[in-house]
């Protein structure tokens, strides 16, 4: 995929934080408060032909909606359904968020957001499904503000109900210069924004990182996954060479280190990177270090390109496309797109759904690193969609099965299509060096470990009371029977007495 603006305007995304700040200061004048709405929600008698809204007061009306339903995403089934009544088919979603697990920092937050507006703003037919990454110091304040500003700033373009992708493309942009001017310190803090707006039997699906949007595409009896998004990072050659004309060193830690010869700018793909991927550097320093090309804040490595440009996708929804999938990269980074898919179709309840693919990457991000990333999914099924070639349908020429198209904003009035022919890398596989030297050190003497003789095995009552204690520790609550029986026959009993230290930690 191609990148989202002309290499004629590279340079002006790369302009010093102090110009934005003042470009913005006009925008944040004019902000409009939030307050509680008076209507309530489901009222969905009330949608206007697009030809009489009112932008003023219709949008305002969005706009208030927001902070009331922003508190009410947890439906009691876990799940809910919505109708857009315009093409009169249902969509039935649910979502799981996890909170990491980092073994130095137990109490970290979930920098994870997300956010679900069924409707969005004021005409049922509009509904909204937004994931946001967040990191840095303040990655979860960060995540927070995008999530709240970037649907306020659609909701008030007067082009939202003329051109989404307009809409869209100017509201990432105008929330990027709001985070830059916000108090909120974003110089080493941001967030990636993967969004789905669905209008009628139409999705526009926006990206800023690797935060990542999936579809299941029916192809005969087989469910195939469709990316709606192209993870953006230094993988892709075509944001590689257009953040090294920002100015950007682009290298691995361990390159960085000195470990490895940097002028080699050969790193295979994501699956076999050992966990530790292509980052971003200042020409003479050790920043900011980050694995993707774009996000919204980052405002120290704006200056070498990490941009907040969305891509915008938009696919005609029909019959042949079942369910939709919105993730942060805590999914993917051990999770294959078309494994997202299929573990979906494994159930009918979309909350089953979510809760076992996060359980799964959980489980794969213990088994390949020493922490977890957070982990957060929407699950999104579509029921009932017709086909608008069947019966009852206008005459006209009939539709060709329909293919994701990849707006490009070039600064023209007429935004370009082109085909969306690019494929995300392949998940990873490998486990991660920091893993491997967790491994290595707990071997004593750097020994491979041999399982006992059958004549010291343990004995049952031993297995036992060892078993109970690997269930009571979240760590080992997911491991296999035979993961359990490497760890029996890993511990040997020790005699000790009153006072003894057993187990020290440095």
């Amino acid at each position: 995929m191609g990148c989202v603006y002309s290499r004629s305007c590279i340079g002006q995304v790369c302009i010093p934080k102090d110009a934005r700040v003042k470009q913005v200061e006009n925008v944040r004048g004019s902000e409009i408060g939030v307050f509680s709405p008076a209507h309530a929600e489901g009222q969905d008698d009330q949608v206007q032909d697009l030809n009489q809204l009112s932008f003023g007061r219709d949008t305002e009306a969005g706009i208030k909606r927001l902070s009331r339903v922003s508190a009410q995403f947890i439906p009691p089934d876990g799940g809910k359904t919505v109708r857009v009544p315009s093409e009169n088919y249902e969509m039935r979603y649910s979502f799981l968020s996890q909170r990491g697990y980092y073994p130095d920092a137990l109490d970290k937050a979930n920098q994870d957001s997300f956010c679900i507006h069924t409707p969005f703003g004021t005409d049922a037919n509009d509904h909204f499904f937004g994931v946001f990454d967040g990191h840095g110091e303040f990655g979860a304040e960060c995540s927070q503000f995008v999530k709240r500003k970037l649907c306020e700033n659609l909701l008030r373009s007067s082009r939202f109900h003329v051109d989404p992708v307009e809409a869209c493309h100017a509201a990432f942009l105008t929330t990027n210069s709001q985070l830059h001017a916000d108090s909120l310190d974003d110089s080493m803090s941001g967030t990636t924004a993967i969004t789905v707006l669905v209008r009628g039997r139409t999705i526009y699906v926006a990206n800023t990182g690797d935060s990542r949007a999936v579809i299941a595409q029916k192809k005969g009896k087989d469910l195939v996954a469709v990316d709606l998004s192209i993870d953006q990072t230094p993988f892709r050659t075509d944001e590689l060479e257009r953040v090294k004309l920002c100015g950007a060193r682009v290298l691995t830690l361990d390159q960085i280190e000195g470990l490895k010869n940097p002028d080699v700018q050969c790193w295979g793909t994501e699956e076999d990177d050992d966990g530790d991927p292509p980052r971003l550097w200042v020409q003479n320093g050790m920043y900011p270090g980050t694995a993707f090309t774009r996000s919204l804040g980052d405002s120290l490595a704006e200056t070498i390109g990490v941009v907040a440009n969305p891509e915008i996708v938009v696919l005609e929804l029909t019959p042949e496309y079942p369910f939709f999938v919105v993730a942060s990269d805590g999914v993917f980074e051990f999770l294959s797109s078309q494994t997202v898919v299929d573990m979906v179709a494994l159930h009918k309840d979309p909350r089953d759904a979510c809760a076992a693919i996060v359980a799964e990457s959980y489980r794969l991000w213990l088994q390949y690193e020493t922490r977890t990333d957070d982990i957060t999914i929407i699950v999104v099924h579509v029921n009932g969609l017709n086909d608008v070639t069947g019966a009852g349908a206008s005459p006209g020429p009939t539709m060709t099965p329909s293919a994701p198209q990849v707006v490009e904003l070039n600064g023209s009035e007429s935004p370009a299509t082109m085909s969306f022919n690019s494929r995300n890398h392949r998940v990873r596989h490998d486990v991660s060096r920091t893993r491997l030297r967790a491994i290595e050190s707990s071997l004593e003497g750097g020994n491979a470990w041999v399982p006992p003789s059958p004549a010291h095995r343990k004995t049952w009552e031993e297995e036992a009371h060892i078993e109970r204690a690997l269930h009571d520790h979240f760590l080992f609550r997911k491991l296999t029977d035979s993961q359990c029986q490497v760890l029996l026959d890993c511990m040997q009993r020790v005699e000790v007495q009153a006072g003894d230290i057993v187990v020290q930690q440095e």
